[in-house]
């Protein structure tokens, strides 16, 4: 009976553990869904699956209650910062962990050509263009966990809603809490820390003009 040497079972398993660990790393890595601080730290962005596409909004910003207001169109020049559409229907690169489509440049009013790449699971790269060249980029820091799909933000469009689960019969509920503004209420802050900003974006996939948008 032939035995294997202890040392060769040792540098087969610790290749075999390194090889699922950088398989564990790489399907991260391709995650750009979740919250993202943009390079100058002014903002962060919630970027989410949409429709079957990525979509990222302003999700917090450093100054609270910014104005579009060097949008070229008028109508939008009032419109808040907060919630506002910036990377725009972006669609997965065929054999490539990017994804293309544009973003919005609310400094200057303007839209462009653009391309997102995670370069590790907490740094997505972002570069846009103009007409194909005049090209720049930033790269954006994780702040917030990836965000699972669920049939609100991964259904395609023209397919039917799935239908609502009959209730449950439950006991008669607590009374209730005060009431918090957002999807996530601020949580009990310690003695001497200030409590948490509740998230009043939530789901982006449910803004209007993410939810309109064809």
């Amino acid at each position: 009976m032939l035995h294997r040497p202890k040392s060769l079972t040792r540098t087969v398993l610790t290749c075999s553990g390194l090889l699922f660990a950088a398989g564990i790393s790489s399907a991260m890595a391709a995650d750009p869904t979740g919250d993202w601080r943009v390079a100058d730290g002014v903002a962060n962005i919630r970027v989410a699956q949409c429709n079957g596409n990525m979509w990222g909004v302003v999700a917090w910003e450093k100054t609270p209650g910014g104005r579009d207001t060097n949008n070229p169109d008028v109508a939008k020049q009032s419109r808040p910062t907060l919630g506002m559409p910036i990377l725009i229907n972006m669609k997965k690169q065929a054999g490539a962990d990017a994804w293309e489509g544009q973003v919005y440049n609310a400094k200057d009013g303007k839209t462009y050509d653009s391309t997102i790449t995670p370069i590790d699971s907490d740094h997505l790269e972002i570069k846009g263009c103009v007409l194909g060249f005049l090209c720049g980029g930033e790269t954006w820091t994780r702040v917030g966990p990836p965000i699972p799909s669920s049939p609100t933000n991964s259904m395609a469009k023209g397919t039917a809603k799935p239908a609502a689960p009959a209730p449950k019969a439950v006991a008669a509920p607590p009374a209730p809490a005060p009431k918090t503004t957002g999807v996530a209420a601020s949580a009990t802050a310690k003695p001497g820390q200030k409590a948490a900003t509740a998230d009043t974006v939530g789901d982006i996939c449910l803004l209007p003009e993410i939810a309109h948008a064809h």
